[in-house]
């Protein structure tokens, strides 16, 4: 007994208190009751009720925005399934992920064969598995009892622990899956083993929230919670996440379930990932004679090789090719995924924390972060112990972000899929084949059937197969998208969200989604439908004429009458994509053009087209949104005109004007004889400048296009960005991360450091694992060009967000890619409102010098004693303190803009 007073006394002394410890350790329910019987032991007073805090707003714009989000908050919007469809729903995803992969017909037409040849070939593939299993295992075990378990390596470690904590048949598994799913130009021994390792470690954290219960209390809550979200659901007005914590309160007594997630060390992953695939090399074998498997004389199924990449030898694992054969021709009607590759078949867990939410059980971070970069994850759950509020913004954004239900537009997918499976288009973006890359040269001395010159050889042979390998990867990952887009028919799925450490939005399934290529896109629609109403059936071809990528400086009724006067072409277009005119392929971004196209054709054929039901999202992009910000910080007159940000007849192009000053430059030169100027002649466009343009704000440091450009915004007088740079200089060179709070809450820390590379010595190869750690000096240079895109990204996701939550308010359906945002055509309007109020709100806030007082506040310590260092650190705080001057821009005239898309 008084053992376990001293331990109590010891443990309040060090600061932390039993009401902390039952607040915040993940005790399982039964585990809680054990420790308080225990407790009240020693002191029999003692009585635990957990203390949730919600917290107070302390930023004024978020106080503001949740304010009037508590005021006037609707019914969140219902999904048309019953609660108990839902719960199926959640049945078959959760089945997904404790499977840990999910196997979907391939759209890549082969050969037809009949039923005894394809049951000659299933037979002759289980034949494989089934010799594999048996070797791996015998493999598995001998490599393993030659570990000595004491015996840590340099890394500290000892990878013994980590072969035990599955049964042996997991790590099978997961080694036979990677093996079947290798290409056929194999993968990088480095990127081949943290695969391995990460497969390993996920299928631990699942089956190990399985053995403690978690997945049960999870299921538990689910059930539940699609109350909130179902057609005949009978809970209303509640954040997702707020209801979700109300249910872990009533059902689960605030069980801390949200911390059982584990995480290992990039040289734990790889040492692991190594381990196996030594086994792989050594112990995987096939049959010579591919039609005999029971012949008795093998081979290796994969090998280790090297390949030189600019100049640098790279390990890879690659497949035999006999193994490659056998494989396309026994399984090329099905692809193999990792569970997170797919979006999900239920609506996404609510993110309560930076711990939880997303999946049911597959281990997901809320901020995407290099491993080993541990600070920022510190800050959040600093934030969330001190005031959980100043979390809410982020987690309620990522979570309406992730509740957009998806449908697939199967009319777009049957054309995308007939085209490539008839050879592809490279102009459309739909690869072709590498049956249609260049042939491998052939060597012949004598030059009769062949290269002659072995160094011509050499270099034609090197520049074909980097061909071939550019286009194989090319094709397969169109397969895999159009694969799972296919898979996808007649269903509703949803994209959990995470953000990066600046807070910019992202889709966690990293193959398929909205935020990828114009292919990608254009399979994409909302599930949930909306009529047209009075303007929608406008805004829908004026996104016509967008994605067309002309009239960008015609006003919005120009662009009306462009795309009415092509109403014969978009019929056209619509109808015979593939047989007819074709006017949609002169778009820039022509598939999702084909969409819009077909959408209208609906609309027009329809009885009434302000009744029609239109499920195409419609996008309103950014005006070169880095100048936005900056003019609007600097209250730059003239660099506001230039970005829309004030009134105009007609819109602003700071692409277009930058291309014609560019085209001034290019004449002039030709005129005088330049032969690179006359070769450029026709080909300075809008979008030739764009990428430049876009990107001078963010530190592009291409030199010849940067002095252009850079004419161009001499414009923005006292431009903040040399400001920003400059302090992230000092700051770092006093050995420091650069940190600043975004003005929703989100506190951020920049991840540059100098790395330091160990060797991991394996069988086969040497790997260099990269040291991340925070601990390590700022790189200084990595920090300062940074800040300035860094800053201005963390302000146009906190815009994203506070737009995102007010359309929220307002029942908009709100999805974006970073500066991009889509809603219905009905409700293109209120959207264009939302964004333009939210610009104004946040840029009527004290940005810069908000800023400069965080940062003194966290720089003004004890000055240095080394007379070197004191007055670098002088110079830092007055820096700090000379915020840039602003110019004369009202920001509330942003308000009474025009929107140009």
């Amino acid at each position: 007994m008084r053992g376990r007073s001293g331990f109590l006394q010891d443990m309040e002394q060090n600061g932390f208190t039993l009401q902390y410890m039952f607040d915040h350790y993940p005790f399982l329910p039964e585990e809680r009751e054990l420790g308080l019987h225990t407790v009240r032991r020693v002191r029999p007073d003692f009585s635990w009720q957990y203390q949730h805090r919600n917290g107070h707003y302390s930023l004024p714009l978020i106080a503001e925005c949740y304010d009037q989000l508590k005021k006037e908050i609707p019914s969140f919007p219902r999904l048309p399934f019953t609660a108990n469809e839902l719960r199926q729903m959640f049945k078959k995803q959760l089945a997904m992920e404790e499977a840990g992969f999910v196997t979907v017909e391939s759209v890549k037409v082969s050969r037809s064969v009949n039923p005894d040849t394809a049951s000659q070939r299933k037979g002759r593939i289980e034949h494989l598995r089934s010799h594999w299993r048996k070797e791996l295992l015998l493999a598995f075990r001998d490599a393993k009892s030659k570990i000595n378990p004491r015996r840590a390596n340099h890394f500290g470690t000892s990878i013994y622990p980590f072969l035990q904590l599955l049964p042996e048949e997991d790590y099978i598994d997961i080694m036979i899956m990677v093996m079947t799913t290798l290409p056929p130009n194999g993968e990088a021994m480095i990127v081949f083993a943290k695969d391995l390792g990460r497969k390993v470690q996920s299928r631990f954290c699942i089956k190990r929230k399985q053995k403690l219960g978690i997945t049960a209390l999870v299921t538990k809550v689910y059930d539940h919670y699609v109350e909130l979200l179902a057609s005949d659901g009978k809970v209303h007005n509640k954040f997702p996440r707020e209801y979700w914590q109300e249910l872990e309160r009533d059902l689960l007594h605030w069980y801390a379930y949200g911390h059982q997630d584990v995480n290992w060390s990039d040289a734990t992953t790889m040492q692991l990932g190594t381990f196996l695939a030594n086994i792989m090399v050594s112990g995987m074998n096939i049959p010579k004679n591919a039609k005999n498997p029971l012949q008795q004389r093998l081979i290796p199924a994969v090998y280790h090789t090297y390949n030189y990449q600019s100049k640098r030898k790279i390990g890879f694992i690659k497949p035999h090719p006999m193994l490659t054969q056998i494989l396309e021709s026994d399984q090329n009607s099905s692809l193999i995924f990792d569970a997170f590759v797919m979006p999900t078949y239920c609506p996404p867990v609510p993110w309560t924390s930076p711990t939880f939410g997303g999946y049911i059980v597959v281990p997901t971070q809320l901020i995407r972060m290099e491993e080993g970069i541990t600070k920022q994850r510190d800050l959040l759950d600093h934030c969330k112990e001190e005031d959980p509020s100043k979390l809410h913004v982020i987690l309620d954004t990522v979570n309406q972000l992730g509740n957009c239900p998806w449908h697939i537009n199967e009319e777009v997918l049957d054309v995308i899929i007939s085209l490539f499976n008839s050879g592809g288009s490279t102009q459309l973006g739909v690869p072709p084949p590498p049956s249609a890359g260049p042939i491998l040269p052939k060597y012949d001395p004598t030059g009769k059937t062949g290269i002659a010159d072995r160094t011509a050889y050499n270099n034609d042979m090197r520049l074909a197969r980097k061909t071939l390998f550019e286009m194989h990867s090319l094709h397969m990952d169109a397969e895999y998208k159009l694969s799972i887009a296919n898979a996808l028919r007649h269903r509703t799925f949803w994209f959990p969200h995470n953000i990066d450490f600046r807070g910019r939005s992202y889709s966690c399934p990293p193959h398929f989604n909205h935020i990828g290529s114009d292919t990608t896109r254009s399979l994409l629609q909302f599930a949930e439908g909306q009529p047209l109403g009075p303007n929608g059936f406008d805004w829908l071809k004026i996104h016509l004429v967008n994605l067309m990528g002309r009239n960008k400086c015609e006003s919005l009724s120009e662009r009306l009458r462009y795309a009415n006067a092509h109403m014969e072409d978009i019929l056209d277009s619509a109808d015979r994509p593939l047989e007819g005119h074709r006017w949609w392929m002169k778009s820039d971004e022509p598939w999702q053009t084909l969409a819009c196209c077909k959408e209208i054709a609906k609309a027009v054929r329809s009885p009434d087209p302000a009744a029609f039901i239109s499920h195409l999202p419609v996008h309103q992009d950014g005006s070169c949104n880095g100048l936005q910000h900056y003019a609007a910080l600097g209250r730059d007159v003239v660099g506001a005109a230039s970005v829309n940000l004030i009134p105009h007849e007609l819109p602003q192009d700071v692409y277009e004007v930058v291309a014609q000053k560019v085209e001034q430059h290019r004449l002039r030169d030709a005129a005088n004889g330049l032969q690179i100027a006359q070769v450029l002649e026709g080909f300075i466009n809008r979008k030739v400048v764009k990428q430049t343009v876009m990107t001078v704000v963010y530190g592009v440091t291409r030199y010849g296009a940067r002095l252009q450009v850079e004419k161009r915004l001499d414009e923005l007088e006292d431009f903040p960005k040399e400001w920003l740079t400059e302090s992230a200089r000092l700051i770092s060179m006093a050995g420091y991360s650069v940190e600043w709070i975004s003005p929703v809450g989100l506190p951020i820390i920049q991840p540059y450091h100098h790395i330091k590379y160990t060797n991991l010595k394996s069988g086969i190869q040497t790997v260099s694992v990269c040291n991340m750690d925070m601990q390590q000096k700022p790189h200084t240079m990595k920090q300062k060009n940074a800040f300035p895109p860094n800053f201005i990204h963390s302000l146009d996701s906190t815009h994203m967000m506070l737009t995102a939550l007010n359309c929220y308010r307002k029942g908009l359906t709100f999805v974006s890619i970073h500066d991009c945002f889509w809603t219905h055509a009905k409700t293109v309007d209120i959207m264009n409102q939302v964004c333009r109020e939210q610009f104004v709100a946040l840029h009527s806030q004290p940005i810069l010098e908000n800023l400069s007082k965080f940062l003194l506040r966290k720089h003004s310590g004890l000055l240095p004693e080394k007379t070197k260092e004191r007055e670098r650190h002088l110079k830092l705080l007055d820096v700090l303190t000379r915020v840039p001057k602003k110019g004369e821009l009202v920001v509330m005239s942003v308000s009474l803009a025009l929107q140009h898309p």
